[in-house]
């Protein structure tokens, strides 16, 4: 199987779909852009295009669409449950803005996409971690995301 054969998997496209996502929710947080400017430019020339010399992998625009709506409409629920899912000395609004859109989007996926499983939406933005960050990052999305499943997946286990 080539490299092409494997970006045309649907497991990739979502995999590209949720770089996407963080990478707009980050500009959305820095640049305070709307969702609809934000999606928009990224579907017309991001997503499947070439941008500075580094090309984008063909993402599924709907799983794209739907976590960055979903992080922008529940923001007041998600935060929350960050902040919760975080050790008594961190905060979110002192958190990298990388880290922060991270976490809101495994979040976002960890409460609505339920036919995902919590291994999967971990280990994809735990790599979406390590790509940005060498060190305490990745670990970080790592426990606050497993923190968060187990509250969300599975609240009768406690």
């Amino acid at each position: 199987m080539t490299g092409e054969d494997k970006q045309m998997k649907p497991a990739n496209q979502r995999g590209a779909a949720r770089l996407g996502a963080v990478q707009a929710l980050y500009q959305m947080d820095i640049a305070g852009s709307g969702v609809l400017e934000v999606v928009a430019e990224y579907e017309a020339h991001r997503l499947g295009q070439e941008v500075d010399g580094e090309t984008y992998l063909k993402a599924d625009a709907s799983w794209f669409r739907s976590i960055v709506a979903g992080v922008v409409r529940d923001q007041t629920k998600i935060d929350p449950m960050i902040r919760a899912a975080l050790q008594d000395d961190w905060s979110l609004s002192r958190m990298d803005s990388t880290v922060r859109a991270i976490l809101r989007a495994g979040t976002f996926e960890l409460i609505e996409r339920k036919d995902v499983p919590i291994a999967v939406i971990v280990t994809e933005y735990v790599e979406i971690a390590q790509a940005f960050f060498p060190d305490d990052e990745p670990k970080l999305v790592n426990a606050v995301l497993d923190r968060i499943a187990k509250q969300v997946r599975a609240p009768a286990q406690k």
